[in-house]
């Protein structure tokens, strides 16, 4: 509908510029024309440490992003799975479908957001249910563009539940008192 409005909206135009003599050339494509947003392809490593119990079951969240707050959220990271990784040996194991976050295994997960304009900085988890769960690390890579990869992120401690947990990198300046850093505030919040 709004398509067609504005095409009629330029043959108007284009109509008022020829009759007054003046040579008008609009182009306009469709795609110029759309308000789609850019999207990327990430995929996120997260290892699960060896200790007895470190396992998990439950519904695991992400998110992460760049300076430029553009913050990348996805629920229930368990079903963005795509293969695992055995840490020890850096072959695939494809071939038996498993659960994710299995104790002393590395899985992957695909992951498509808005594309990030600068490096990733940082990174929480959120574990949702009743049992715990003790990742090692989590590390995302940009498939779009390398250099925005992250560093890896240590976590290597139960998460807490139902709550964000992770490391923010963004923007930290040293100063006299130590490291002062960007406070990240999630969501919109009324008052």
């Amino acid at each position: 509908m709004m398509l067609r409005k504005l095409g009629t909206l330029i043959f108007v135009l284009s109509f008022f510029f020829y009759a007054s003599g003046k040579e008008v050339s609009i182009n306009a494509t469709s795609e110029s024309l759309s308000t789609k947003k850019e999207k990327c392809t990430y995929f996120v490593t997260i290892e699960t440490t060896c200790i007895k119990g470190a396992d998990t079951s439950n519904h695991v969240s992400l998110r992460f992003g760049d300076e430029n707050s553009n913050d990348i959220l996805v629920h229930h990271l368990n079903s963005k799975h795509v293969r695992r990784v055995d840490p020890l040996e850096p072959q695939v194991l494809d071939d038996i479908p498993r659960k994710p976050f299995q104790a002393c295994m590395m899985d992957q997960f695909q992951v498509t957001g808005q594309c990030v304009k600068s490096s990733i900085c940082y990174l929480y988890l959120k574990l949702a249910g009743s049992d715990d769960w003790r990742p090692g690390f989590a590390q995302v890579q940009v498939l779009e563009g390398p250099h925005f990869s992250s560093n890896t992120f240590y976590f290597r401690r139960y998460l807490p539940r139902h709550v964000w947990h992770g490391s923010d990198l963004c923007e930290t300046q040293v100063t006299p008192f130590g490291v002062k850093r960007k406070r990240n505030v999630f969501g919109n919040r009324t008052p």
